[in-house]
């Protein structure tokens, strides 16, 4: 693999990821790592005919988590590269057959494609979490689902309020894409914390139904084909957006 790093930071990280990816797969295309000090978002991916652009930011590529932040990207890459259902997808196409027809929020709608990104991480884990531990990995998804249910709002919903707080609809359905991995692979006991937490989201969203959303992610088809997959993506986002799961219920 071709990675070149460059750019405020560390190179160790990335390199000893992309040691590790080699193990198990590799890319064809060269990577370029850009180490930015403040870029938009923590890690951000692109892709062309030439190669592959993996931003960072300067904070993750010195955090503990930079090498699984590292493969994790790889593994996109690897998927992209083989064209797999889950990053050739086209999500306009999803939205009209699940939701033509329909009235929907516009909130409801940008949920619909951090489900879809979702559904691509599930399937970049399962490639990365073959050549390396995940003993990093569930502390990270249990403080970021503690944060957002802390930051759940406590007023009724206003959609144009300048405050951060989460909303509890997503963060409900983060907390299922959470428990689906680590059920997925087998990474926790039953009474991990984690579970506690996505109790408390469930909570916070009773539209929402946790258990059906953890069962969708992790029972993703692990070889789909793009119909396969594409009936998936359809079927996960129509629950969400039309509040399927609770109706079937």
């Amino acid at each position: 693999m071709d990675v070149r790093v460059r750019g405020p930071g560390p190179e160790e990280p990335i390199l000893g990821a992309r040691d590790l990816f080699e193990t198990e797969r590799t890319l064809k295309r060269p990577v370029t790592v850009e180490i930015r000090e403040d870029p938009d978002e923590r890690t951000r991916v692109s892709h062309d005919d030439e190669g592959h652009l993996f931003v960072i930011s300067q904070q993750a590529a010195t955090s503990a988590m930079a090498r699984e932040l590292a493969l994790h990207e790889f593994a996109h890459m690897h998927h992209y590269e083989r064209a797999h259902p889950s990053h050739t997808q086209s999500m306009e196409e999803v939205i009209f057959l699940a939701l033509a027809g329909r009235s929907v929020e516009r909130r409801k709608l940008t949920h619909c494609y951090q489900i879809a990104n979702h559904m691509k991480d599930i399937y970049a884990d399962d490639v990365w979490l073959e050549v390396a531990p995940a003993d990093k990995l569930v502390p990270f998804l249990e403080s970021s689902l503690a944060a957002a249910v802390a930051d759940r709002p406590r007023d009724p919903p206003a959609w144009d309020r300048l405050t951060p707080a989460a909303d509890p609809d997503i963060t409900a359905v983060n907390a299922a894409f959470a428990l689906g991995l680590v059920e997925r692979h087998d990474l926790v006991d039953d009474d991990h914390r984690i579970y506690d937490l996505a109790h408390a989201a469930a909570q916070d969203a009773p539209e929402i139904d946790v258990t059906a959303f953890t069962r969708r992610f992790r029972n993703l088809a692990r070889d789909p084909d793009d119909s396969e997959y594409r009936k998936a993506l359809v079927d996960v986002t129509r629950a969400y957006a039309t509040g399927g799961e609770r109706a079937a219920d």
